[in-house]
């Protein structure tokens, strides 16, 4: 048995998400048998970035910087903006650097079982931004499920009173996927969105 600090840094980290109570152990047991050197650079990483990390008044996007480091690239194209759900969307999407634009995260979505209204979501900063006429561009990216597209849905209600262009992304089929493998879900989506052979 270990000791009851070494079962409570397990449980910690068996806490994060993707990490169930044997990753965590081992987790634990590699920075038991590399504490010389992994464990203080960890350590010293960790208190780094809770003492710097703030959200980006701009976006909502999470760095250790004020406006974040997307905002602040004057490479990126301001008039395109797509519009998340959370931090983790802007770091998926920018990850594959397909969109050279700007974010805007909401916090969450539309959800009335869970109480969640539009007050509760960062939607008055997105109306803001919209308002000032530098976007030309607005791209729904919320994910495919019912909460979000409803959240989708009353962002696009909202903002048609603005000269902007809103576009969602497209659902359906995935590449390589096989249609017996796939939900109805996505059948639906994908024969919705069909469109003709090039």
């Amino acid at each position: 048995m270990a000791s009851q600090e070494i079962e409570a840094l397990s449980s910690a980290l068996a806490r994060l998400p993707g990490l169930g109570p044997r990753s965590a152990r081992r987790a634990v047991l590699w920075l038991v048998k590399n504490r010389e050197g992994a464990l203080p650079a960890l350590l010293e990483t960790l208190a780094a970035v809770s003492e710097t990390l703030v959200e980006c008044e701009t976006c909502g996007n999470v760095d250790t910087v004020d406006p974040c480091g997307i905002c602040a690239d004057h490479r990126r194209d301001a008039r395109a903006l797509c519009v998340v759900e959370d931090v983790a969307d802007v770091w998926a999407l920018d990850r594959a650097r397909l969109f050279q634009g700007r974010y805007h995260v909401l916090g969450g979505k539309l959800s009335a079982l869970d109480g969640v209204g539009p007050e509760d979501l960062n939607i008055a900063s997105l109306l803001t931004r919209v308002a000032d006429g530098a976007v030309d561009e607005v791209v729904l990216a919320m994910n495919a499920t019912l909460e979000g597209q409803t959240t989708a849905h009353y962002l696009a209600e909202r903002l048609e009173e603005h000269k902007v262009r809103i576009t969602q992304l497209a659902h359906g089929l995935p590449v390589g996927g096989e249609l017996d493998y796939l939900d109805e879900g996505t059948l639906a989506q994908a024969l919705r969105a069909r469109r003709p052979v090039e």
